[in-house]
């Protein structure tokens, strides 16, 4: 070290110049060098060895590695290279001042940490592209957990950096924070909270970005657009955004309607409110000309109720439907009688399962009911009756 000082100053002298700023001039050419070849070395990387791992990385079958030595990864590589250089050959400059070395030092190795965390910043989003394209992953909420381990770095780089500024070792640094454990937790609480739930949601499955959910505590009803650490977004139906926070997704309840896409059919659970009044036995001539119109069976025998037949028909016009999904569950059934009359349920389901498509299959199939109900010599219940109120004798 002293040989290349020495070697400059000699250089200078021999070339006119004043001992008075030989040694700052020694000490200037030498920084300048440093920075020369630091700035040359970070510029060959990404000129050269970029390019290069680039293209062995193209010729792969494998895609992930086109992402791991993509631009935003290379150079935030690259950006370790300087502080490497700095730190290495700063004492060339500064041997003779121990106290302003190992201040650069310091200052090498924080800069060196920062960079180091936006390396790992941008390794850990390349992960999250990758998996979001992944077939098993992409429909896993793992942002969250990408975003847990960005803390974890942080938070481990900045007890790195503060071990570094007081001179002590990262251990002696934990040990003085497990005494404010208590202020750290409640700090990091939505984030622990959120790790922790994230970890049970994609454990169990329970949630996935895309998913549909319903959550009337938070006002949410629409699709999950993102999970991360501390947020799940739901996009309504009315385009609002609801957040959620993600613990509140394992303690409180929620209703997913995944089960329902998969299943590959959406269900009708919808009631035809029959006047009391209108429920009889059919003649032999109603019989005959609702066989006619194909809304009773050939094989009905006398007496037959005109709610029975309708219920009847109704069941077998569900299986002949083909909006109706013939392999899932189909029926028709009269419930307990209310006061605004005599509920017959249909329950089948659709084999849309988009919303639009769904309830054009739901309003034919009610339009339908209601329009051959006349010909049962049934009527709907309905508060407002067309028919005239009986008036009263005084």
């Amino acid at each position: 070290m002293g040989e290349t000082n020495h070697a400059i100053a000699r250089w200078l002298a021999e070339a006119g110049w004043s001992e008075t700023y030989i040694n700052l001039a020694v000490k200037a050419i030498i920084i300048l060098g440093i920075l020369v070849f630091a700035y040359a070395a970070a510029v060959l990387f990404r000129r050269l060895v970029v390019p290069l791992l680039q293209k062995i990385s193209a010729r792969t079958k494998a895609a992930w590695d086109d992402h791991l030595f993509s631009d935003k990864v290379m150079h935030r590589a690259a950006r370790l290279i300087p502080p490497l250089i700095w730190y290495v050959l700063l004492r060339v400059a500064f041997y003779d001042a121990p106290v302003l070395l190992n201040v650069l030092h310091k200052a090498c190795l924080i800069y060196l940490i920062v960079a180091a965390l936006q390396l790992v910043s941008a390794f850990l989003d390349t992960l999250y592209d990758i998996s979001s394209r992944h077939e098993t992953l992409r429909n896993r909420p793992l942002k969250g957990v990408y975003q847990m381990i960005k803390l974890l770095a942080v938070c481990i780089g900045a007890i790195l950096v503060v071990s570094i500024l007081i001179g002590q070792d990262a251990t002696a640094v934990l040990a003085g924070l497990g005494a404010s454990a208590a202020i750290i937790m409640l700090i990091f609480r939505d984030s622990i909270l959120g790790l922790v739930a994230g970890v049970q949601l994609s454990a169990n499955d329970m949630l996935r970005p895309g998913d549909w959910i319903t959550m009337a505590k938070y006002g949410a009803d629409g699709y999950v657009t993102e999970v991360t650490l501390t947020t799940v977004k739901v996009q309504n139906f009315d385009k609002t955004i609801t957040t959620i926070p993600p613990y509140a997704l394992v303690s409180d309840s929620f209703q997913n309607w995944r089960g329902m896409w998969d299943s590959g059919g959406r269900r009708i659970k919808r009631s035809l409110l029959i006047d009391a009044s209108s429920v009889r036995n059919c003649t032999a001539g109603e019989l005959a000309a609702l066989r006619e119109k194909g809304l009773a069976g050939a094989a009905a025998a006398e007496p037959v109720v005109n709610l029975y037949a309708l219920r009847e028909y109704a069941a077998r016009y569900l299986k002949g439907h083909p909006g109706i999904h013939p392999d899932l569950m189909q029926m028709v059934r009269m419930l307990q009688p209310t006061p605004e009359g005599i509920p017959v349920e249909v329950y089948c389901f659709t084999r849309e399962t988009d919303w639009v498509a769904y309830e054009a299959v739901q309003g034919a199939v009610f339009d339908h009911l209601f329009a051959v109900l006349p010909d049962f010599g049934l009527r709907a219940y309905q508060r407002s009756s067309d028919r005239e109120p009986q008036s009263s004798e005084s």
